[in-house]
């Protein structure tokens, strides 16, 4: 294979094409996936455990890794947007209709609970610091209208989300349990 041949090969296993998503976007989706898992680990076990030294490490993690998700969640959806024409097609008809709405509503969620948590972290006073960056400014001031929405909705919304999630795990398994389609494939499979 010529030069050009093996350069534009090596980049179709960073970026999506047609038949699969790309390394970058794997990526992206597995790291998430991980911190994820770590934070609703890490509340499962402030709820069930109460204050111990283990809920208070995984409570000590929480905004920082949600800070982390949302900064990826903005870096998938550039990527996203810019590979857009060439990611594998959803298919038709109904079933596709569900799997763009259940991606919608999970984009949705993801970029939703974290930014209760900030409004909420804002209004607080107490402002927003991820491993000495100063994220949001601490004004020592209470804005009752701003935590609001956090206290009522951060953690109502972020268990939707969680069960958005295992929708969208039990979907993935659907298609490669029972319709053997290869969806799953798209993002797990080999690159070539």
């Amino acid at each position: 294979m010529g030069e050009i041949g093996e350069m534009g090969e090596k980049a179709g296993q960073w970026v999506d094409d047609r038949r699969r998503y790309g390394l970058v976007t794997r990526v992206l989706h597995g790291a998430m996936a991980l911190l994820f898992a770590w934070q609703f680990l890490g509340m499962a076990i402030k709820l069930s455990q109460g204050r111990t030294p283990l809920a208070a490490f995984f409570v000590g993690t929480h905004a920082p890794v949600g800070t982390l998700l949302l900064m990826l969640l903005a870096v998938r959806l550039i990527w996203a947007g810019g590979n857009l024409r060439h990611r594998p097609p959803q298919g038709q008809g109904w079933q596709a209709l569900a799997a763009r709405l259940g991606h919608g509503m999970l984009y949705l969620l993801m970029l939703m609970v974290p930014l209760l948590a900030g409004l909420r972290a804002y209004g607080s006073g107490r402002g927003l610091n991820v491993w000495g960056w100063q994220v949001l400014p601490a004004t020592g001031a209470k804005v009752d209208w701003m935590m609001a929405p956090g206290n009522a909705l951060h953690g109502v919304l972020a268990w939707c989300l969680l069960a958005l999630i295992g929708g969208h795990i039990a979907m993935a398994l659907w298609h490669r349990v029972v319709l053997r389609d290869g969806v799953m494939a798209r993002m797990f499979g080999p690159l070539r």
